[in-house]
């Protein structure tokens, strides 16, 4: 999975600059949830959770997340319970059925493949954690 990351972020457009964020705008970030940078190849977020969410699956973005604070029972694997398409290669649903539970706190890091079912089920927020997703590059017909 490093290895994809690291194709990803070889395969963006080559700066002169880095991007910084200041840690106000970080700290700001994680107060709602929100992105700090998206591109074409990757995304960085401060994300913010303080109930469970719907279950996901990213059919191109790898998921990359390092849990900050708090708690949660992360479900990877199993099959997407009422599936639907809210946006281009994401789906969501009510859970999954079947998968992996995993309890997550701080300092966890945590990789989900592209393709692979995941349910935030339980939360003792606020869990804030970043999230670098790593999106592959899109096969001809999908």
């Amino acid at each position: 999975m490093l290895a994809l990351f690291a194709s990803a972020l070889a395969a963006a457009p080559a700066s002169a600059d880095a991007t910084w964020i200041p840690g106000g705008e970080v700290r700001a970030a994680f107060t709602r949830g929100a992105p700090l940078l998206e591109t074409a190849a990757y995304k960085v977020h401060a994300s913010r959770r303080t109930a469970p969410g719907e279950a996901e699956i990213h059919v191109r973005d790898t998921d990359l997340i390092y849990v900050l604070e708090g708690s949660a029972t992360l479900v990877t694997g199993g099959t997407l319970v009422g599936g639907r398409d809210v946006a281009p290669g994401e789906l969501r649903g009510a859970s999954i059925e079947g998968g992996d539970a995993r309890a997550l706190a701080p300092g966890d890091v945590v990789v989900v493949p592209h393709g692979t079912p995941h349910w935030f089920r339980e939360v003792d927020g606020p869990l804030l954690y970043y999230v670098v997703k790593v999106t592959a590059p899109s096969e001809p017909g999908r």
